[in-house]
C-alpha cells in the first residue's frame, strides 16, 4: 500500500443510531474534500438544519448540502426510488445534485420491490417476536448480496442486463431451460414461506422492469468506482470524511443481536464498505446523545418509561426520521460508550442534544452494571455486558446510577448565545452544571469530548478548546 498523504476521518454512531451524525458531519464538511457513505440503506435517516430549512435524507451523504463531492460506496444497499425522491427534493430547495456532486459505486447493491415484500412479510409473520425493522428491504438485500444473487448498480443501469435479470418468464420456460429471474424467484419464495400473508406481494416483472429501467436511465450518470476515487483522493493529499449509518450497538456481529441491522456501522465497516485500508484511517470520532434513544425492539437497560422519558422524547423530538415511530428514551449509558470505544477506537466523541436535558433535576448517568451471577452471587461490570445469551443474559443486568445536579432549562436564544461564546471559551461557555455533566461523562468514558450540541442548527455546537 502506498503511504497516503491525505487524511481520513470516520464518523460512527456510538449508541443505537439517531445520535445526530448528520449534523456533526455537516459542521465538519467544510474542512474536507469529500464525504463517503459506507454502509446501510434508507432504513436510517439524518436531518441537517440550515436556518429555517430542514434537509431530511436517508441515502444521500450529508455532504451534498454543503456541495462537497459525495460518494455512495459499495457497502450501501440502494433503493433507486428513494434516492431519486431525495435528489428531486433537494432540487426543489435549490440544491442541484449532478454527477459532479454525487457518485454511486457500480458495486452498490440495489433494492427491488421483492426485498420490501420479503421484509414486511417476515415481520408480519413473526408477530410479537419481530425485530422491528423499517420494512425498507435492507436485510433481504444484504441477504441476496451474501447469497451472490443480488443485482448491483452497474447491472441496474445497463438496460439489457437489467431486462435479463427481471424479465417475465413463464413457469414452463423456466422449467425447461433452468432459467431463473430475480422477480420470479422472489415470488416463488414468498408464496412458499408466507402463503397466507397479504404483504407477500411482488409486482409483475414487466411493471418492475418499466419502473426500474426509467430509474436506471436517470441514475446512470452517477456511476463511478468510489473505491478507486477515494484512494486516489487520499494519495493526492485530500481529506475524506466517512459517514456511517445507524450505531455501534446495531452492528450485525457486535450489537444486541438479533435486534441489529444487517451491516457493520462500526469503524471497521468503513474500510470494508468503501474499500480502503485500515492504515489509511487517521481519526475515528463517535457521536452520542447526552442521553440514549432506540427505535424498535431489543434490550435497553437504562430505558425510561415514565414522565421524564416522555419529557425528553417530546422536547428532543424523538421520532424516527425514516419511520416516524416514537423513539425509546433512557439515561446516558457509560458502559455502552466504553464498549463502543473498544470496537471503534475513538479519538474523541461528540455529545449531542445536551440542551434537551435542561430542567431535569437530578440527572442520572449509568456508570456500571450489576449482573446476576447465579450461585456465584452478583458481580459488577463497567463495560456493556454481552454474552451468548444476549445482553447480560437478556435483562439480567441492572444499571447502577450516578446522580448529578441538573442545569436550567434555557430558552433556545440563550443556548445559541452560549454557542457563540464557545468559539472563544470552549465548554466554559456552558452553564456550570451542564459543563460538569459533560466533563463527568468524558471522564467516565475515558475519551475526549470534542463537541457539545445545544440546538438543532449547525451554529449551535460548542467545540472543545484546542
Amino acid at each position: 500500500m502506498k503511504k497516503t498523504a491525505g487524511e481520513a476521518t470516520v464518523i460512527v454512531g456510538a449508541q443505537f443510531g439517531d445520535e445526530g451524525k448528520g449534523k456533526i458531519i455537516d459542521a465538519m464538511v467544510p474542512e474536507y474534500d469529500a464525504v463517503v457513505r459506507y454502509q446501510g440503506g434508507n432504513n436510517a435517516g439524518h436531518t441537517v438544519v440550515v436556518g429555517s430549512e430542514k434537509f431530511k435524507m436517508h441515502l444521500l451523504p450529508s455532504g451534498v448540502v454543503r456541495k462537497k463531492r459525495s460518494l455512495i460506496a459499495a457497502g450501501v444497499v440502494l433503493d433507486p426510488r428513494v434516492i431519486k425522491q431525495e435528489i428531486d427534493s433537494l432540487a426543489a430547495k435549490g440544491i442541484k445534485v449532478d454527477e459532479h456532486l454525487l457518485g454511486i459505486d457500480f458495486r452498490t447493491q440495489v433494492i427491488f420491490p421483492w426485498h420490501n415484500a420479503r421484509d414486511v412479510a417476515r415481520e408480519t409473520a413473526a408477530g410479537e417476536g419481530k425485530i422491528g425493522t423499517t420494512g425498507r428491504g435492507i436485510g433481504p438485500a444484504y441477504e441476496d448480496r451474501a447469497a451472490r444473487t443480488g443485482i448491483r448498480f452497474g447491472e441496474f443501469i445497463d438496460a439489457k442486463t437489467l431486462a435479463a435479470k427481471i424479465a417475465s418468464k413463464t413457469a414452463e420456460t423456466g422449467a425447461k431451460s433452468g432459467a431463473k429471474t430475480a422477480a420470479n424467484e422472489a415470488k416463488k419464495t414468498l408464496g412458499r414461506i408466507y402463503p397466507d400473508s397479504p404483504d407477500a406481494i411482488v409486482p409483475p416483472a414487466e411493471e418492475i422492469a418499466r419502473e426500474y429501467s426509467a430509474l436506471g436511465a436517470f441514475l446512470k450518470k452517477f456511476a463511478c468506482d468510489a473505491c478507486l476515487e477515494v484512494n486516489g483522493l487520499l494519495e493526492a493529499g485530500h481529506r475524506v470524511l466517512f459517514e456511517g449509518a445507524q450505531g455501534t450497538l446495531l452492528d450485525n456481529d457486535f450489537g444486541t443481536y438479533p435486534f441489529v441491522t444487517s451491516s457493520h456501522p462500526i469503524a471497521g465497516g468503513a474500510c470494508v464498505g468503501a474499500g480502503v485500508s485500515p492504515r489509511a484511517i487517521n481519526r475515528i470520532e463517535g457521536v452520542g446523545k447526552a442521553y440514549v434513544t432506540r427505535v424498535g425492539s431489543g434490550p435497553f437497560p437504562t430505558e425510561l418509561n415514565d414522565g421524564i422519558g416522555e419529557r425528553i422524547r417530546e422536547k428532543g423530538a424523538e421520532y424516527g426520521t425514516t419511520t416516524g415511530r416514537p423513539r425509546r428514551v433512557g439515561w446516558l449509558d457509560i458502559p455502552m460508550l466504553r464498549y463502543a470505544d473498544y470496537l471503534n477506537g475513538f479519538t474523541g466523541i461528540h455529545l449531542t442534544k445536551l440542551d434537551v436535558l435542561g430542567g431535569i433535576n437530578p440527572l442520572k448517568i449509568c456508570f456500571e452494571y450489576q449482573l446476576d451471577g447465579g450461585r456465584a452471587g452478583k458481580t459488577k461490570t463497567s463495560v456493556f455486558p454481552m454474552n451468548s445469551g444476549g445482553f447480560g443474559g437478556v435483562g439480567a443486568a441492572e444499571p447502577v446510577y450516578l446522580e448529578l445536579p441538573g442545569f436550567p432549562d434555557l430558552p433556545q436564544a440563550e443556548w445559541r448565545k452560549a454557542a457563540a461564546e464557545g468559539v472563544a471559551k470552549g465548554f466554559s461557555a456552558l452553564p456550570e452544571k451542564a459543563r460538569e455533566y459533560v466533563e463527568k461523562a468524558g471522564e467516565l468514558i475515558g475519551v475526549p469530548i470534542l463537541s457539545v450540541s445545544v440546538g438543532p442548527e449547525r451554529n449551535e455546537i460548542i467545540w472543545a478548546k484546542k
